[in-house]
């Protein structure tokens, strides 16, 4: 049976610009004041929220919230309380959710972050991805180091209880020297959270068109792989646990809400381009304004009903495996046991053992009975995770389709 969602995702699609990398869905706003894109940034606040309330309540309440993008802190204050007041409306809010925004750099100001907090926004992602000018101006970022260091101090401010800075390995030019220098001057300004991104070079970008993947003047991947254990070296070293693929925690500050898709829990997805996850059907949004905004009004005469087929037993597995070995935790044999027979994980078993004797996988128990766990090394197994992946979705007949739909 299907658990109910006690997370939801919110997706605010704005920017001042396009980063060089980036292919989210995002509507580019340019160098307008805050008045100015008010009325486009209004209406869709209204169509957002009406997604929000037209989607069927669906057990507990919201235990936490995320606000992604785009650039969710060019919303004003207002608006954010707007939106979790209609979530609170629709699913309630436990009194210690985790409400979490991504907020860049260079557009917020104290008194804005001031106002997300008292709105009952408690954790910020920063986007601060580089902390070298040549490197931000390079990828198209609109801020700069000034604006990290403003920013980082407004934080420390207003206590902020969580907040976690990006950071992205691999960038043009950067070599392992430059990447030294970012983590220790990352680590210096006392982040609670660190996430560290290597760069993945998008079809249809302005980085696509410049470089090819693996050719100067980006790094090779014996290059990004060696960003990588030094990331993992060093900030294990300065108190971090390195609990996800990407993810580094102080004590008891690790991502909530991320945890909910590692562990492949149901979360409502709400906005342009985002994906919910419930009753064990996936459903992605449209990209476009136009078309979302089409979406919502069919949603809405449906009465709240996707209509997509339950995600198949054969994908929940590879859907835990994809997403369960991400984690430091690994994956549990009773959560094995609930997605495959003792046949289809002797199939898995073999194609993993063979990645346990490169170091790369931990099983412990090698019967489908007696299996209690199946995690990743790190930092050898995250690094290869792709490959380890790959043979065991390779055992079923249908995974092409399958990958086609995670990708996309």
């Amino acid at each position: 049976m299907s658990q109910a969602p006690i997370s939801a995702y919110v997706h605010i699609p704005f920017c001042r610009r396009r980063c060089f990398y980036c292919d989210f869905p995002i509507s580019v706003l340019g160098n307008q004041r805050r008045g100015e894109t008010s009325l486009t940034v209004e209406s869709y606040v209204d169509l957002l929220c009406a997604e929000i309330a037209a989607t069927p309540r669906d057990g507990f309440p919201l235990q936490t919230v995320f606000f992604g993008g785009g650039t969710p802190s060019l919303l004003s204050v207002t608006q954010v309380e707007t939106i979790l007041a209609q979530l609170d409306r629709q699913f309630g809010l436990k009194a210690d959710a985790e409400i979490s925004m991504e907020m860049d750099p260079g557009t917020f100001s104290l008194e804005h972050l001031q106002g997300y907090r008292a709105a009952g926004v408690n954790r910020i992602s920063l986007g601060v991805q580089s902390l070298d000018d040549q490197r931000l101006e390079s990828c198209g970022r609109y801020h700069r180091l000034a604006d990290v260091l403003q920013a980082v101090d407004w934080l420390h401010q207003t206590a902020m209880p969580n907040w976690s800075m990006d950071l992205i390995s691999g960038l043009p030019h950067l070599t392992l020297a430059d990447w030294q220098a970012d983590l220790s001057k990352a680590v210096a300004l006392d982040p609670h959270h660190l996430s560290v991104y290597d760069l993945t070079v998008e079809p249809q970008t302005v980085f696509a068109r410049r470089y090819q993947p693996g050719t100067a003047p980006l790094p090779t991947e014996q290059q990004t792989a060696a960003m990588y254990r030094l990331a993992q070296s060093y900030l294990t070293a300065q108190g971090y646990e390195h609990y996800e693929v990407s993810n580094y925690a102080r004590l008891g500050h690790r991502c909530r809400h991320n945890l909910t898709y590692w562990r492949n829990q149901p979360y409502f997805g709400f906005g342009l381009g985002a994906t919910s996850y419930t009753q064990l059907q996936r459903v992605s949004r449209p990209r476009t304004l136009t078309t979302y905004r089409q979406w919502v009004a069919a949603f809405q005469a449906n009465g709240g009903v996707h209509g997509e087929p339950p995600t198949p037993p054969q994908e929940q597995l590879l859907d835990r495996l994809m997403v369960g070995l991400r984690l430091a935790e690994g994956i549990t044999g009773d959560e094995i046991r609930q997605l495959c027979d003792a046949a289809t994980w002797e199939r898995l078993y073999q194609a993993l053992q063979a990645h346990s004797q490169q170091g790369w996988v931990v099983v412990e128990g090698d019967t489908w009975a007696t299996l209690e766990w199946v995690r990743l090394t790190d930092p050898e197994g995250f690094l290869f995770s792709n490959v380890v992946l790959s043979d065991c979705f390779n055992l079923f007949p249908d995974v092409g389709d399958f990958l086609h739909r995670v990708e996309s």
